[in-house]
């Protein structure tokens, strides 16, 4: 049995869910509404402010589908009840950021500008103070969305290993490798 998959979730105050035909769940909250299809073979049962998810046998395509269907389902819930927020920082001399509305505007060592338009349902903020790093903070509530735009953020300079510049995650470690030696003598 999937440790995941049956654990129970605890719907929160303010949150309510809806389990409409050919398993479309919509959870609906303060921060707004996320609807996902979950598997049609796969029950969702709410009952006493909890929800459980529970497979009809113990083929592996159940299995997988189990755990992760229970955790797009609570994903969902903390979205609207919470939110998510990613904050990444740009390493490196000269790179900055700066936003207008939602359009992104990186200048990262490359001889031109790049701009990234992030979806509407991201908010979007940046941070350029002295001494430190330029920031860009991203809060939604789509855990799903919110990872692919910081993914494709990320695509336009991973962080090297050498000197570490590039974008990454705020508190990711970036492995470093000793740079090349001198031969002479």
């Amino acid at each position: 049995m999937s440790r995941i998959g049956k654990a129970v979730i605890s719907i929160p105050s303010g949150v309510s869910v809806d389990v409409s035909k050919g398993n479309f769940v919509t959870v609906k909250g303060a921060r707004g509404s996320l609807t996902e299809q979950i598997n049609p073979e796969l029950n969702i049962k709410i009952e006493d402010g909890t929800l459980s998810v529970e497979r009809p046998t113990d083929q592996k395509r159940h299995r997988e589908l189990h755990g992760l269907s229970r955790s797009l389902i609570n994903n969902m819930m903390t979205g609207v009840s919470s939110g998510f927020s990613k904050q990444m920082e740009l390493v490196g001399v000269g790179y900055r950021v700066s936003n207008t509305g939602n359009l992104l505007e990186l200048l990262i060592g490359y001889s031109h500008p790049i701009y990234f338009m992030i979806p509407s349902e991201i908010k979007l903020t940046t941070k350029m103070e002295k001494g430190e790093n330029p920031t860009i903070i991203m809060e939604g509530s789509d855990k799903q969305l919110l990872g692919q735009v910081c993914a494709k953020i990320r695509t336009y300079r991973k962080p090297e290993p050498y000197k570490g510049k590039g974008i990454k995650f705020t508190g990711e470690s970036i492995r470093r490798k000793a740079g090349k030696t001198s031969g002479k003598k």
